[in-house]
């Protein structure tokens, strides 16, 4: 399965652990397209998203329309995980550049990438 970052996607999450999102919902795959291509690596990346609006770079804003999300959405970056790609229900669309690169500054920042102390 070839599965671009930035691609929305359905997946089912559960089952699951004390906070962390559950059910099948939309989420976002981030990583590369070439891993999540290659059968050698059952796994994909993804940032599930919410209806509930959330502050700050951890959750950036993710706009309906050709990203199959429909209504304003917000990406959990706090809850980044790798899931089997068998989760994987449907595609829905992808988002927007402007939106990718928001969502990796929140990752920046949540996985300690910046060069900044």
């Amino acid at each position: 399965m070839i599965v671009d970052r930035g691609t929305v996607v359905l997946v089912e999450l559960d089952p699951t652990v004390g906070h962390e999102q559950r059910g099948t919902r939309p989420c976002v795959a981030v990583s590369d397209p070439a891993v999540n291509a290659d059968q050698r690596f059952p796994l994909i990346a993804i940032v599930p998203v919410t209806g509930t609006p959330g502050e700050g770079a951890l959750y950036p804003e993710l706009s309906p329309g050709k990203s199959g999300l429909t209504k304003t959405s917000y990406a959990l970056v706090d809850h980044l995980r790798s899931v089997d790609k068998r989760r994987i229900r449907r595609v829905f669309g992808r988002i927007a550049k402007d939106e990718i690169l928001a969502l990796d500054q929140g990752l920046e920042l949540f996985l300690g990438l910046t060069s900044e102390p």
